[in-house]
Formats: structure tokens, sequence, C-alpha cells
């Protein structure tokens, strides 16, 4: 999960992403961190895909991802979950990439007077640019959707 700033406040960010292909599949965006956003980002994701059984869904020990209901909601799907290690950035490091690639790409190049047109912004970025468009080195320098085609 990542933040960004507008004049009416935090504006915050969850993101599913496909290791395999480095596309974002899920993503949510909300004025509080809560388990709702998180939920309803991998509710997306879950819905553009079909994950087999199994699959392994990892992210932090934030509150919102150790919550009754984002657990259920892994296990009711046939789900598992995998949490990096307390304090440590580098568990989750393909999802800590994507975010540093929005702040440097986007985020940091604007000034959002309000959560709507940040969250305008961050939508065309994920789902016009980031998944679309640009290339990715840990893929072979390919764009995720072309990457996931020829797969």
């Amino acid at each position: 999960m990542t933040y960004v700033w507008t004049d009416e406040g935090w504006l915050y960010l969850a993101v599913v992403m496909d290791l395999y292909s480095r596309a974002i599949v899920g993503w949510s965006m909300s004025r509080r961190m809560t388990q709702q956003m998180v939920c309803d980002a991998l509710t997306m994701a879950l819905f553009r895909r079909h994950f087999p059984k199994g699959t392994i869904i990892h992210s932090d020990r934030g509150s919102q991802y150790c919550s009754k209901r984002y657990q259920r909601l892994i296990r009711n799907n046939g789900l598992r979950c995998s949490m990096g290690r307390k304090a440590n950035c580098y568990g989750n490091a393909a999802m800590e990439s994507f975010f540093h690639i929005l702040k440097v790409e986007l985020v940091h190049h604007e000034r959002y007077a309000t959560r709507r047109m940040a969250t305008s912004r961050i939508f065309e970025y994920i789902e016009t640019y980031y998944n679309r468009q640009r290339k990715h080195s840990a893929i072979g320098h390919k764009i995720p959707m072309q990457f996931e085609k020829a797969a």
C-alpha cells in the first residue's frame, strides 16, 4: 500500500500485481487505509483473473492484510496467504518497486487539487500506460500485456 498527497489530504492505494507478468491486476484507492480497500483490490484481481487453487497472495503485515475479512476472502477463493517479515521492505520488493516507479514517473510531477483528480490520473497510469505500454526489465523488456499474450 502507498499514499499520495492531494490538496484534500492523503489518498491511499492498494494494488495486486501478477508477479509473472508484472501486470497490475487489481487496485483500489481510498481516503483511509482500510480493510475494505485491500479487499476491493483483491476482488478486482479475482474478477479479472482466474487464479488456480493454491495461488499465493503475498503482502506485508499491515493490519488491513491481517484482517479477518481479507484473510477470509483469500481462503474462500482457494488462495494461500504469504506475508513478509515485519519491517522488511525487501519482502515485497516487486510491489515496492511499482510504488517507486509510480511516484517517480507520475506522482512527483503533478499536483493534485482533489483526491478524484489523483484517482483519475493513477487509474490512467495503471490501465493505459503501466500495463499496456511500459516495458519491464524483469520480463525481458516487454510490456506486461504483451508478455502475457506471448505466454
